[in-house]
């Protein structure tokens, strides 16, 4: 009986009249739930092609944007005070990085610009003297200290010495209120008999 079996698992095709309709009968009996309602199916397939249509997307726009990057070097001089001057420069569209680092359309104007204005035999002062004009202090990746920006360069060590003395005085407070006195002579007796007691 045993043997049967086995061999019925190993050979799924036995020569039979019936073996056609056994194996149709295990197939079925073993095929996800999903082939018996096609629509369900369908919907899957669906799912499944409009992510691939989605990464597909992503990974060909990822390639354009490496592309547009590559630019023919015609000075290296010209190239190496760009580079310089851009790190000292904020990307106006990404704040939080240089704009030799940014890789916005933003900053790729601005590269351009830089650029021109360097062919053009201005000094280094007179192109942030132009951008500064243009876009504020905010452009310059490190600020000048100046009245206006007197909060942002000494506020935190304005706060970092408010919150030492607050914190200074909190636990010298709280010190104070946690004073250990000794016990009188009543309260040692108590204590000794509840020792005793328990």
């Amino acid at each position: 009986m045993k043997f049967n079996h086995i061999i019925d698992r190993v050979l799924p095709l036995r020569l039979c009249d019936n073996s056609v309709s056994r194996w149709w009968d295990r197939s079925r009996r073993n095929s996800p739930q999903r082939h018996k309602d096609p629509l369900r199916h369908r919907e899957q397939i669906h799912r499944l092609s409009i992510l691939a249509m989605l990464f597909c997307l992503l990974f060909f726009s990822s390639l354009l944007s490496f592309a547009k990057e590559a630019q023919p070097n015609e000075d290296p001089q010209i190239e190496q005070r760009m580079k310089t001057l851009t790190e000292q420069l904020r990307c106006l569209v990404c704040q939080n990085e240089t704009l030799a680092d940014s890789r916005a359309d933003l900053a790729e104007d601005l590269r351009r610009e830089i650029r021109e204005q360097m062919k053009a035999g201005k000094s280094d002062q007179e192109i942030i003297a132009f951008l500064t004009q243009r876009y504020g202090d905010f452009v310059l990746y490190k600020p000048p200290v100046k009245s206006t920006t007197y909060l942002l360069w000494f506020g935190p060590f304005v706060l970092l010495i408010l919150g030492t003395v607050v914190l200074f005085r909190f636990v010298k407070r709280r010190r104070e209120l946690i004073q250990e006195q000794p016990l009188t002579a009543d309260e040692r007796k108590r204590a000794e008999e509840i020792l005793r007691n328990a």
